[in-house]
């Protein structure tokens, strides 16, 4: 079949099922709806905690892009108002210390801008121009300067190779790229030009941007401000002298003058996200140890600014933290973590003990029951943050440290309040591999009778060190929508289950992981709704690679739906744009010391096994599993003559659906029509 075909073969399999009605009213989830999705995200409470101001991110039909406005809302409720809207996308809003004012990056026709605007009036004033776009804003904390980190091109490369002169007015092709390191490419951004982050600060009051560092190796984040207002903080960390090892990274500090940085932290392993307490004496930072396992949960620790060793917070707490912020008084820390799928906001006392504040933060990726969330927190102990459930993306909610709470919006009750979605019930079972106990998700098709049975896919995280959750997902409702029953699960490998769950598949991956995607099978067919004979499979990246694995171990899968995968460790070690710097940790050995292992871990070596029909896709500008991963495993089944097909999103990275509605309804829509075709209940007499 050509393409064009195959393209409108698979629009007419998915209109019956997910994508028959373009009308929100009333039903399951359809196609359309995903255009009308809308999150809050990036909730920045205002330092005397009256005002929320909050990204609104909504989906636009005719642009097929994801737009952004920002909107303030009152702390103890009321009417929500748009702030800055209009053509461009607008982010990171930060409040000035006295709660008057906002600063912000606008992007519009092409340019990125630092503007400001006043709450009372909505004036609005541009501050400067940032050609190299900018992230990590904030105000110092006297209010006099604004601080951001911005990309700062450098000569390319240049090699002699004795070229000829060019004339005037000819049309030669581009010079070649050359490099010199691994760090040439990265997904998201495709080729990576010549240069560096480097921290900026421009007057309050508008004036050119003055830059501070001179970084000349590794990546810059993290910044903040000390109480005084003289100098910022920041992690520096990928340096190639230290092999781009993400792990490594230290913590410095510079001051308004310019001078040299002065470097405060030089522990093994890396330490990020640096906050400096109220009086200006303590070090609050996250600091991921320097181990060689696949998985390492970041720590919270404290240590004097002068001297002495650094004091592990929450040590008795086997969980990453992915966040903290002082309070006022600096008694202690809020904190963010994922804990057996739920992102949790706490407060962590310097003295000790841990209070669990709320457990239901996330909803910010349309796609994927991903765990996710953020938070900021006021001057008097207030906080705001992003709040979701498994039928709804983030809304702002606010609250205390005492558990007052409020929800502020409503974003998608046009929507989602008019459709009849799928119920999601957490769901266990324990592991054939040693007992383990398994957590996941059953998401029920609307309509669900216990009496009847149902088709299932099971539905894969990747990673594999991430987690899903009890979240909404665009993909999981629009499967459900079609009449499946979605098992998606967190097996051994997850995180927001301790460091040990995780490094389970530590130099084994994949392995008993597949055990556990087995059993849950095994436990949700006991149930008595699931046809046996109708299993699907579907996965991306980690999952991509756990999906291809199962079909080489197993044939109850009636098709399967292999997404962006790994299927050669020994490609993507030396191809793929972290391939280099990780496979200390997931192998601890080079590919030509130890060949046979990587084959041994490769699904590829298993393709001879594989019976079921597969579909193989991918971005077509992958860089992190790149596209001739998937194209090696489409021409392994082809050879074999196994039904399978190649789905390739043109322009599309690794995050298929990031920011364009369409590819996650390409994705989604693909996945189905071939599930639709191989479903037994369809096959002809």
């Amino acid at each position: 079949m050509n393409r064009l075909l195959l393209a409108s073969l698979a629009c007419a399999l998915a209109t019956p099922s997910a994508f028959a009605s373009t009308q929100a009213s009333g039903g399951p989830l359809q196609a359309a709806d995903i255009f009308s999705l809308e999150m809050a995200s990036d909730p920045q409470i205002s330092p005397n905690g009256q005002f929320v101001v909050y990204q609104r991110r909504s989906n636009d039909i005719m642009t097929d892009r994801t737009r952004s406005a920002l909107w303030i809302a009152p702390y103890d409720g009321g009417s929500n108002r748009p702030l800055i809207t209009g053509a461009g996308d607008y982010s990171s809003p930060r409040w000035s210390p006295n709660s008057n004012q906002l600063v912000y990056i606008a992007n519009e026709d092409g340019q990125s801008l630092l503007k400001s605007v006043w709450v009372d009036s909505g004036r609005s004033a541009t501050l400067a121009h940032l050609p190299g776009g900018a992230g990590n804003l904030s105000w110092s904390p006297d209010g006099r300067w604004i601080a951001f980190t911005m990309f700062m091109s450098a000569p390319e490369p240049q090699v002699d190779i004795g070229m000829p002169a060019q004339p005037r007015g000819a049309e030669w092709a581009d010079p070649a790229l050359v490099d010199e390191t691994t760090r040439y490419e990265f997904d998201g951004a495709g080729e990576l030009p010549s240069g560096f982050t480097q921290i900026f600060v421009a007057p309050a009051d508008g004036g050119a941007p003055r830059q501070l560092t001179q970084v000349s190796d590794g990546s810059i984040s993290g910044v903040s401000w000390g109480p005084d207002s003289q100098a910022l903080y920041y992690s520096l960390g990928g340096r190639q002298a230290d092999g781009f090892d993400f792990r490594e990274a230290d913590i410095y500090a510079i001051t308004l003058d310019a001078s040299d940085p002065v470097q405060i932290t030089d522990y093994p392993g890396g330490e990020s996200s640096p906050r400096i307490s109220p009086d200006g004496e303590t070090l609050a930072y996250l600091s991921t140890p320097r181990v060689e396992t696949s998985h390492a949960d970041t720590d919270l620790k404290v240590v004097s600014l002068n001297g002495g060793e650094p004091r592990e917070l929450l040590s008795d707490l086997d969980r990453g933290i992915d966040q903290a912020e002082w309070d006022e008084r600096g008694r202690g820390l809020w904190v963010r973590f994922d804990d057996r799928g739920h992102t949790i906001l706490g407060y962590a006392g310097l003295n000790g003990g841990l209070d669990r504040v709320r457990d239901d933060l996330g909803g910010t990726t349309f796609g994927r029951p991903y765990t996710s969330g953020v938070f900021t927190v006021s001057d008097n102990d207030r906080w705001a943050a992003t709040l979701a459930s498994a039928t709804d993306l983030a809304n702002v909610g606010v609250g205390t440290r005492r558990g007052l709470a409020n929800r502020l919006t409503d974003v998608n009750a046009d929507v989602l309040g008019l459709r009849d979605l799928a119920e999601v019930e957490r769901f266990t079972w324990d592991s054939s591999a040693d007992g383990q106990e398994i957590e996941g998700w059953i998401a029920y098709p609307p309509g669900f009778d216990p009496s009847q049975t149902y088709p299932m896919i099971l539905e894969i995280h990747g990673g594999p060190h991430t987690a899903y959750g009890p979240q909404f997902s665009g993909e999981v409702q629009l499967y459900a929508a079609a009449g499946y029953v979605v098992l998606y699960t967190n097996p051994r490998g997850s995180t927001s289950y301790g460091e040990t769950f995780a490094n389970e598949i530590d130099k084994a991956y994949p392995g008993q992981d597949v055990d556990d995607l087995l059993s849950g099978i095994d436990a949700l067919v006991a149930r008595g709704f699931v046809d046996e004979e109708r299993l699907f499979v579907t996965g991306g990246s980690g999952g991509g690679v756990l999906t291809a694995q199962l079909i080489g171990v197993s044939d109850r899968f009636a098709a399967a739906a292999v997404g962006k995968p790994v299927i050669n460790w020994t490609s993507f070690t030396l191809a793929a744009d972290i391939g280099p710097s990780i496979y200390r940790y997931w192998f601890g050995v080079t590919p030509w010391d130890a060949p046979e292992e990587y084959w041994r871990r490769s699904p590829l070596s298993l393709v001879g096994n594989v019976e079921t029909p597969s579909l193989v896709f991918v971005g077509g500008e992958d860089r992190r599993t790149p596209v001739f991963e998937a194209e090696q495993y489409y021409n392994a089944l082809q050879i074999r003559g196994i039904d399978s097909r190649l789905v390739r999103i043109p322009g599309a990275y690794h995050g298929i659906a990031d920011s364009r509605p369409s590819r996650l309804l390409q994705k989604a829509g693909h996945v189905l029509a071939w599930f639709e075709q191989y479903d037994p209940a369809n096959a002809e007499d």
